[in-house]
């Protein structure tokens, strides 16, 4: 257990910070959920639709260090050669 003012303090933030993380995650696997839910049932406009703001979600998880930039670019490719193949 922390025995340090400043470390019970980054205890406090850190708790803090974990719930944020965990939300904006959830927010952002909700997203691939749904634009997965489109593509099986083939709907090419509201997949098309939806794109960008999945795109969003994925470049605010990213950016904020939930997820690597790499991942982020790596789904979005993948999603929109699926949408290109319907």
């Amino acid at each position: 257990m922390a025995n340090t003012k400043s470390a019970i303090k980054r205890i406090r933030r850190i708790s803090k910070q974990t719930v944020v993380n965990k939300a904006r995650k959830s927010k952002f696997r909700n997203a691939l959920k749904k634009m997965n839910a489109l593509i099986e049932s083939k709907e090419k406009k509201e997949a098309l639709k939806f794109l960008p703001k999945l795109n969003s979600e994925l470049m605010k998880v990213a950016k904020t260090g939930i997820i690597k930039k790499q991942n982020a670019s790596r789904n979005i490719s993948r999603i929109t050669k699926k949408i290109a193949s319907l």
